[in-house]
């Protein structure tokens, strides 16, 4: 970035910060990022325990809307690196979705079949720590027709890191005063479904081998997780594929979602 950009990108600060909180700020602000690097969505996500995510702004078209936050909100972001890594209190700042995914999460099914379908490249996340134990994060999502972030623009996008964090606080402050949080049961049934899923006929080890490969692990990473070696996890693949009458990753996945469908 050259001095008279560097100039205009901090002088419109001032207008972002200028915005009503709320959708009009975030408006503002990717307006502003977009002026350090190619942007082709954002989207704002509140993640806070049991609760199913809530969506604040985004820059879909509608279609991509009904699908990547409608959709999405129903259970497959069970699925998800970004809000499991929100389970596992990741500290704040900003992280890629390819450092916190499995390690064969892009040839997962539920990458494959779902989140593939918006043609994305690469995802990178500002996480922000908000004040009741919820984390907000704002998503920089890049289609397949650019490169990655190169190293230059994520240091450049961490420079903006504290005018994200107070726009996305100011955001969720002025929803919290006018939307009180849904019930809660929902939510625990959809948890119930994913933490159930094959109860009654698999093996409790199974369940969790299922579980971890529907998001994205390989046999060797669960071998990992589990603590035991990777033909074990072979083999109770391929047990819980013949109990479930299934011979792919695909209808495992085709499995859970009518599961959830069924919430």
């Amino acid at each position: 970035m050259q001095y008279d950009e560097l100039k205009a990108w901090t002088q419109a600060i001032t207008q972002v910060l200028g915005q009503n909180p709320g959708p009009a700020q975030l408006l503002a602000t990717s307006q502003w990022l977009q002026r350090l690097c190619q942007v082709d969505h954002f989207v704002l996500f509140i993640y806070q325990g049991n609760y199913r995510p809530l969506s604040l702004f985004d820059t879909f078209t509608a279609h991509k809307r009904q699908y990547f936050v409608d959709d999405y909100q129903t259970g497959p972001y069970l699925l998800d690196p970004l809000y499991l890594a929100c389970s596992n209190q990741l500290h704040q700042g900003l992280h890629s979705l390819k450092e916190l995914a499995p390690d064969h999460f892009y040839l997962s099914e539920y990458f494959l079949s779902y989140y593939h379908r918006l043609g994305l490249t690469e995802e990178i996340a500002f996480f922000v720590d908000l004040d009741d134990s919820s984390t907000g994060v704002l998503s920089l999502m890049r289609s397949s027709e650019h490169s990655d972030f190169n190293d230059q623009e994520r240091q450049l996008l961490e420079c903006a890191e504290q005018v994200v964090r107070l726009v996305v606080r100011s955001a969720w402050s002025q929803h919290r005063l006018s939307n009180p949080r849904p019930a809660l049961e929902m939510d625990h049934a959809i948890r119930q479904a994913f933490e159930r899923f094959g109860e009654g006929l698999l093996t409790l080890r199974e369940c969790e081998i299922a579980r971890l490969l529907l998001r994205g692990h390989s046999n060797d990473s669960i071998a990992q997780q589990l603590f035991i070696s990777s033909g074990t996890v072979k083999i109770h693949r391929k047990n819980l594929y013949t109990k479930l009458e299934i011979g792919s990753q695909s209808e495992l996945l085709g499995l859970f979602l009518d599961k959830l469908t069924a919430c």
